[in-house]
């Protein structure tokens, strides 16, 4: 890369799961908007089909400034890469069906399934090889780049990466904390008429990823707990979305915040990720116990079908692109990549919510463990943010699914099924199921997805 007049020209990205509909149209988007960036995007995929149809995209959404180029190997996208992205689906939809309907067989519900759960934990066993891969060529290829990642189950992918290559530069990005710090931005215009941007809504975070809270939150010195109380009073019931009420009923994605407001209302602090991923993470009797209770906490059960469908939608749109008969639009997408990549360059600071190995951090969390709180990007660098001890309320919470990140992880690096086993049936979604129901469970799902499993023994 070359520094010059203020801008950094000649970057060189590999995009691992180039051929994405999602987060590498996101990438080109905000690489087209920060002038002060230029270079080459290598995009690198198994479906090197879709690779070279985000190559024609790119390179119409840019014109100049950057360059979008498909390629066949990791090796020629990794080579001399300043920044390694990834982004990459483990194995496809009809794995996760298994992952998320399977378990329902015996009473099981998972609103997500790529975290938590049954269906995060096969779901990890497929990762974590396709991980140790990515780790170990940039070892090879290159040792310096800064890798971030956005595949889940997140805290499992960034674990992998640095197990594999301890020395990595890896970090990983996910914008749940987004969503509550909007969520806290409208209880302030709700209840004062209060309108400020998400970025003024100061925050600590504490937790895993998907499971993180905010043990303080303020704006200009005000304690925005005590606004929230307020806002918890009035929307406790018919919940609150700011897209409209209602809303959650015919998207997948939303929710009325019901579970973030009851979970505050049992703890003290403000859950921090969206209704669906945070349901997966308590009891099952507390949110998931059926679907009608699903309904009644107004958030919604993502079905693989629901997935599929969105897919054949973004395969059209990608059609439509490439031929011309849509243009892209620049938007403020929301997301921070970019600017973190900038800031890594010394181009401008910022502090927000990444996933990177306990160091400290979090006080009375265990070293190494993958953990999600703030981070300070300036200068040049990247350095976690002090966020002390997880309250006691909610200690036993987090501390249970940071340890079974943990036992994800130790399975799937075992690679013994027998071994994986016994940390799958430790699991708290699935404790209620007996032993035989558990044994039952876990064939039927490595069975699903045992083309990605063959370096398991």
């Amino acid at each position: 890369m070359l520094f010059e007049n203020g801008c950094v020209k000649e970057l060189k990205l590999a995009y691992i799961g180039g051929g994405s509909r999602g987060w590498a149209w996101t990438l080109m988007n905000d690489l087209k908007k920060a002038t002060d960036l230029s270079g080459t995007v290598y995009l690198y995929d198994i479906d090197f089909e879709a690779a070279q149809h985000n190559e024609v995209i790119g390179n119409k959404i840019d014109g100049k400034g950057w360059t979008y180029k498909a390629v066949e190997t990791a090796k020629e996208a990794m080579t001399g890469a300043d920044f390694v992205i990834v982004s990459i689906l483990p194995g496809t939809f009809d794995e996760m069906q298994v992952d998320v309907h399977a378990p329902e067989k015996y009473g099981v519900w998972q609103s997500v399934g790529d975290t938590a759960g049954p269906g995060g934990f096969i779901r990890a066993l497929r990762t974590i090889p396709m991980m140790r891969e990515i780790a170990a060529n940039v070892r090879k290829y290159c040792p310096e780049a800064y890798v971030i990642n956005y595949t889940n189950p997140m805290a499992v992918c960034v674990g992998a990466l640095y197990r594999e290559f301890p020395q990595i530069k890896a970090y990983g990005c996910c914008h749940e904390v987004f969503g509550t710090q909007k969520l806290l931005m409208s209880a302030l215009k709700e209840m004062e008429g209060i309108e400020i941007p998400r970025e003024d809504v100061c925050v600590n975070v504490v937790g895993v990823n998907h499971f993180t809270w905010f043990t303080s939150a303020t704006w200009q010195n005000r304690d925005l707990f005590k606004v929230y109380d307020k806002f918890i009073e009035k929307f406790y019931e018919c919940g609150y979305n700011r897209k409209g009420i209602g809303n959650w009923m015919n998207d997948s994605f939303t929710s009325n915040a019901r579970v973030r407001m009851d979970l505050y209302r049992r703890f003290g602090y403000v859950a921090a990720a969206g209704d669906r991923h945070l349901a997966e993470f308590m009891d099952n009797s507390d949110y998931l116990a059926s679907p009608e209770c699903v309904k009644e906490w107004m958030f919604g059960l993502t079905t693989v079908d629901w997935r599929k469908n969105h897919l054949v939608e973004r395969l059209a749109r990608s059609a439509r692109l490439l031929s011309g008969e849509e243009t892209w639009e620049l938007k403020d997408t929301g997301e921070e990549g970019v600017a973190q990549i900038r800031a890594l360059l010394g181009l401008g600071t910022m502090v927000t919510n990444i996933n990177v190995p306990n160091e400290g951090q979090i006080a009375n969390l265990p070293h190494g463990t993958i953990v999600e709180t703030n981070a300070a990007f300036r200068d040049g660098t990247l350095q976690p943010v002090f966020a002390g001890k997880v309250p006691d309320s909610i200690y036993p919470l987090i501390s249970r699914a940071a340890r079974e990140n943990d036992d994800i992880l130790d399975a799937g690096f075992s690679g013994d099924l027998a071994y994986c086993f016994e940390k799958f049936k430790n699991l708290n979604m699935i404790k209620a199921l007996t032993d035989a129901e558990k044994r039952e469970l876990f064939d039927t799902m490595i069975a699903g997805t045992k083309k990605y499993l063959a370096d398991y023994k």
